[in-house]
């Protein structure tokens, strides 16, 4: 059980190792114990993120008392909400590299045993099992829960409430106060975006990875139900440490295709595109666009959650969680029961014990009467997008869409035009250089979506681009398109007016250009320089792959 422990505290020449931890509260009996490093990502920058301290302390406490030194240490975490639409959220998925790397740097030279990790907001989630697979030592993840919902006008409110009723202020649909009082009510407290947004997809895919307790998913942040999930899964860590119970023995493909699964019956983010990605590569697992498609084809959207649905991750929970509808897709053998789990059972057995939902709710709906017959996440190729581009169709938006082409180099610039109406009906707005290498970071299109929404243009334009889209964007949106513009991609030479298709049930996306038109407008286009390049953007923008492997700068190394 101190694999690597033993190495930094044993014997004499480590007295130097031994006198530095007495002086942060070991005792002679612990420098026999396995060392736990417990990965807070506390933070008064989001709250998604601002009661994990609490979490982290109970999950200390009782590693402590089942035969461990639990170690709790700290890494960043940035906020999506809060720097949406702006250059700072060029930063955000640059925070998942740095989120994985500072976790790996510290359990590695630290020589921690084991560790657990508890991630509250969109990028720190996916780089905790990231380090967790790149480490390959025992380890859990623990989700800090979700958020409870506002309320305005008997009405449950979001943090994309805010982002919509931004739209519709501007389209003079509600008063400057209701905006205020929007902004006001939406965010109670603490615990990540209500809908099944990136957080919450996140959540449920890693535990459906096997890499989170049953339900670890589907709790409120400020829950007793919580603080007990800290407790157990800290146990379970134990455990795992002693049968030598791996990460890479339970990210496999299997496990990874059951999690491309979960996320599709939820209709959850684009992002668990990337992550997913990001973390198979990890693993030394390969995965591609080509596995969402096929398992796309087969899954049916069942749940009825937000951005595109009615309902929030709070309901979810009281219903019963993400469990059931697994145990549900386990017996229509759309998942592997045989994966292991950081319980050290598998996932089949870990479900037997789960009861089904009650007849009478309304959020999770029968498998024979599906939200959607196949994944919402349609994975489309064409001129525009030959590596690949993810849309995020969940059917009432249509199935295809053609339209005339409105060309931003910017999100700003595209934003700006939404709000001063001069986006019209049927028209596809192009927001480009936005991608992982030519933004750099490939933000999402938060604000240019909700904005769109709040017009109330959903069904009436598309928007596509080389950035990403936030887990709470709906509507007819396109993105991760690959290759980005920024490298050559066909999106750089789009023009005003272009006719661009896209399509669904085809998966294409295509511009209707002539081949011989697409020639001389790429003999003059020349590749831009990148604007606003801070060294860490830097650093991001010469290692990064494309969308379409997960936009990791661990695929280059």
């Amino acid at each position: 059980m101190r694999k690597y422990s033993s190495k930094i505290v044993d014997g004499k020449d480590r007295s130097p190792s031994r006198s530095m931890l007495r002086a942060v509260g070991f005792k002679d009996k612990d420098f026999k114990l396995p060392q736990v490093g417990i990965a807070s990502t506390w933070s008064m920058v989001t709250p998604c993120n601002m009661h994990i301290n609490t979490l982290a302390e109970i999950s200390s406490k009782t590693v402590d008392s089942n035969g461990g030194k639990s170690i709790i240490f700290n890494t960043i975490t940035i906020s999506d909400g809060i720097s949406m639409g702006t250059e700072g959220m060029k930063y955000s998925l640059v925070s998942r590299e740095v989120i994985a790397d500072s976790i790996e740097t510290v359990i590695a030279c630290e020589g921690f045993d084991g560790f657990l990790a508890i991630g509250g907001c969109d990028k720190n989630m996916p780089a905790c099992v990231m380090a967790m697979a790149r480490l390959n030592r025992p380890s859990i993840f623990v989700y800090g829960g979700t958020i409870l919902p506002g309320k305005h006008k008997s009405k449950k409110i979001d943090i994309v409430s805010v982002f919509e009723a931004v739209g519709q202020n501007a389209n003079k649909q509600i008063s400057d106060h209701e905006l205020y009082e929007i902004e006001k009510k939406a965010i109670p407290g603490p615990g990540s975006c209500g809908g099944m947004y990136t957080a919450n997809t996140m959540a449920c895919a890693i535990e459906a990875l096997g890499m989170s307790l049953t339900n670890s998913s589907a709790q409120i942040a400020i829950s007793k139900d919580k603080k007990l999930d800290c407790q157990a899964s800290a146990k379970a860590l134990m455990k795992c440490i002693k049968n030598d119970i791996k990460p890479r023995d339970i990210i496999t493909k299997k496990s990874i295709e059951n999690a491309i699964t979960v996320v599709m019956a939820l209709g959850g983010s684009t992002n668990a595109v990337l992550h997913l990605l990001a973390i198979g590569n990890s693993a030394g697992v390969k995965v591609s666009l080509r596995d969402f498609e096929r398992i796309g084809k087969k899954t049916p959207v069942l749940a009825d959650l937000k951005p595109s649905g009615r309902f929030s991750m709070s309901e979810l929970v009281k219903i019963g969680g993400v469990a059931p509808l697994m145990k549900t897709l386990l017996q229509k053998k759309l998942l592997h029961g045989n994966c292991l789990t950081v319980t050290g059972k598998t996932l089949s057995s870990n479900l037997k014990s789960i009861k089904a939902y009650n007849n009478k709710q309304k959020i999770i709906m029968p498998f024979e009467q599906p939200i959607k017959k196949n994944g919402h996440l349609i994975i489309l190729r064409g001129n525009l997008s030959p590596n690949g581009a993810v849309a995020k169709i969940s059917g009432k938006e249509g199935e295809s869409f053609t339209g005339k082409a409105m060309v931003y180099n910017s999100e700003e610039q595209a934003l700006k035009d939404i709000l001063n109406n001069k986006i019209k009906k049927g028209t596809v707005i192009v927001i480009r250089f936005e991608g992982p290498e030519g933004g750099p970071g490939m933000r999402e299109m938060l604000s240019p979506t909700s904005a769109v929404m709040g017009k109330g243009l959903g069904k009436d334009v598309a928007l596509i681009t080389d950035g990403r889209f936030s887990g709470g964007s709906h509507g007819f949106v396109v993105g991760h398109i690959s290759p980005e513009a920024h490298i050559g991609g066909l999106l750089a030479i789009v023009k005003n007016g272009d006719i661009i298709e896209i399509n669904a049930q085809t998966q294409k996306l295509n511009l209707k250009v002539s081949k011989n038109e697409i020639a001389k407008r790429f003999k003059k286009w020349k590749k831009p320089k990148i604007k606003n390049k801070g060294i860490v953007l830097a650093k991001f923008a010469k290692l990064v792959s494309q969308a379409d492997c997960g936009a990791s700068t661990s695929d280059n190394l």
